[in-house]
C-alpha cells in the first residue's frame, strides 16, 4: 500500500507512483531523480544536492524487510511526502515540492525501531504546508466522543425497531415497509462503528452473499433479510422470527455499547471507508432487496461520515491544508443526494438517467478520494 499526501497537504507531494516499483540495485543519479537508500544503517544517504523545486526521489529498500518513508522537517516533524509498503530490494518513486527549510528521511521497517536520515537544508524557495503527525493520544477525546454518539444512536436504532418489529407482529405489512427505512437509515448513519460491532453487524445488516441458498438461506438475517420479504410479498408470519432477531441483535448491542472500545486509531480511516462504502455498495445496488433506497443509504453514510469529521476537526484545522474544500465537497454532495428524495421516497437507482448516475458517482467518488487523505493524516505514526 501507498499513500499519497497531495490533497492533504494542499499539493505539497505532487505525486507518488504505483508504477515506481524496480527490482535490483538502485542506478545512480541519471535522470535528474535523487536515489535515495532506505536502511537502518544509511537511511536517507544519497541526498547530496538539496535544491528547491519539484524533485523526485527514488526511494530504494536495501534492507531484508518492508519499510514505510516518511520525508519530514526534523525540527517539528511536520511531514511532507510518505510511501509505506516498500518491498525488499525494490525502489518507489517520491514527488515533492521543496523550498527553504530542513528535511530529512525517517525509515520505519516493519519490525524494527525507526530511524532518521541525515537532515538536509534548502537556502531558497517556497515549500507548501506540512502535516504534523497525529498520535494515537490525540485520537483519544475525539474517538469517546464519537462513541458516547454512537451509543445514542442505537438507543434511537433500537427505538425504531421495535416499532418496526410492532408492525410486522401486527401484520400490518404497509406501516412495517413505511418504517423500516428509518430504522434502516438510522443504523447506517453509525458506519465508522461497524468494525467495533463485530459479529453483530452480520446479524443487524448482513447481505445474502456468501450463502449457499442466497436470500433463502437460514443465516441471511437483519433488516435487508426483513426488507426482501416486505418487498417480495412474504407474508407477516415469515418475518415475526427475523424481526424478533434483528431486535434482539441491537438491544444486545446496545446493552454491551458501553463495555466496548473502538480503536482511536482506526477513526481517520473510518471517515475514509463509509463512503468507500458507499459507492462500492450502494451506488451500484448490490444491497438492494426490493425497497430501492439505496440512495437514501448513501445520503445516511454522508451524515455518518459528517459526524467522525466534526470529532476530528480539530486535528485537521491545522494539518489538512484544503479542509474548506473538503466542506465544500461535502455540501455539493449533500445536495446531490438531497435532489433524489421526494417527499418520504426517494428515486431507485435504475430510474436515474444517465447524467443523474453520473453525477452521484462523480460527487461521492470525488468524496472518497479527499477522505484518503484524512485517513493518511489521522493516521498514528511510528517515531524514533
Amino acid at each position: 500500500m501507498f499513500v499519497v499526501l497531495a490533497v492533504a497537504l494542499g499539493g505539497t507531494l505532487l505525486a507518488v507512483s504505483p508504477d515506481g516499483t524496480r527490482h535490483g540495485k538502485a542506478s545512480a543519479d541519471t535522470s535528474g531523480h535523487t536515489v535515495i537508500e532506505v536502511s537502518q544503517s544509511r537511511c536517507g544517504s544519497g541526498w547530496t544536492r538539496p535544491e528547491p523545486g519539484v524533485r523526485t526521489f527514488d526511494l530504494h529498500n536495501s534492507s531484508d524487510g518492508a519499510a514505510e518513508v516518511y520525508l519530514e522537517d526534523p525540527d517539528n516533524h511536520a511531514v511532507y511526502g510518505e510511501v509505506e509498503g516498500i518491498a525488499p530490494g525494490t525502489t518507489r518513486q517520491l514527488t515533492v515540492r521543496l523550498g527553504k527549510g530542513s528535511y530529512a528521511f525517517e525509515c520505519v521497517p516493519d519490525d524494527a525501531d525507526a530511524v532518521t536520515g541525515p537532515t538536509v537544508r534548502i537556502a531558497s524557495g517556497q515549500r507548501g504546508p506540512g502535516a504534523a503527525p497525529v498520535s494515537e493520544h490525540d485520537l483519544i477525546p475525539p474517538a469517546l466522543s464519537y462513541q458516547k454518539w454512537v451509543g445514542d444512536g442505537l438507543a434511537d436504532v433500537v427505538r425504531l425497531t421495535t416499532r418496526l418489529q410492532r408492525d410486522i407482529d401486527g401484520g400490518d405489512l404497509t406501516a412495517a415497509r413505511s418504517d423500516w427505512l428509518p430504522a434502516h437509515l438510522e443504523y447506517e448513519r453509525l458506519g465508522a462503528a461497524y468494525d467495533a460491532f463485530g459479529d453483530a453487524d452480520a446479524q443487524i445488516n448482513g447481505t445474502d452473499a456468501g450463502l449457499a441458498d442466497g436470500v433463502r438461506d437460514k443465516d441471511f438475517a437483519g433488516f435487508h433479510r426483513i426488507e426482501y420479504g416486505l418487498w417480495h410479498g412474504e407474508p407477516a408470519d415469515g418475518l415475526r422470527a427475523p424481526a424478533a432477531a434483528l431486535a434482539k441483535a441491537l438491544t444486545g448491542l446496545r446493552d454491551s455499547w458501553a463495555q466496548t472500545r473502538m480503536d482511536p486509531a482506526q477513526l481517520g480511516l473510518r471517515a475514509h471507508e463509509i463512503l468507500e462504502n458507499t459507492v462500492q455498495f450502494e451506488l451500484t445496488g448490490r444491497t438492494d432487496y426490493g425497497s430501492g433506497s439505496n440512495l437514501a443509504t448513501a445520503r445516511a453514510n454522508l451524515d455518518g461520515t459528517r459526524q467522525v469529521l466534526s470529532r476530528l476537526r480539530p486535528l485537521l484545522t491545522t494539518r489538512y491544508a484544503d479542509l474548506p474544500g473538503l466542506d465544500q465537497e461535502l455540501d455539493r454532495a449533500q445536495q446531490t443526494l438531497d435532489g433524489f428524495r421526494h417527499g418520504p421516497g426517494w428515486t431507485p437507482l435504475d430510474q436515474l438517467s444517465q447524467a443523474q448516475r453520473e453525477q452521484a458517482d462523480s460527487v461521492l467518488g470525488d468524496l472518497v478520494e479527499r477522505l484518503a487523505s484524512v485517513a493518511t493524516l489521522c493516521d498514528p505514526r511510528r517515531t524514533v
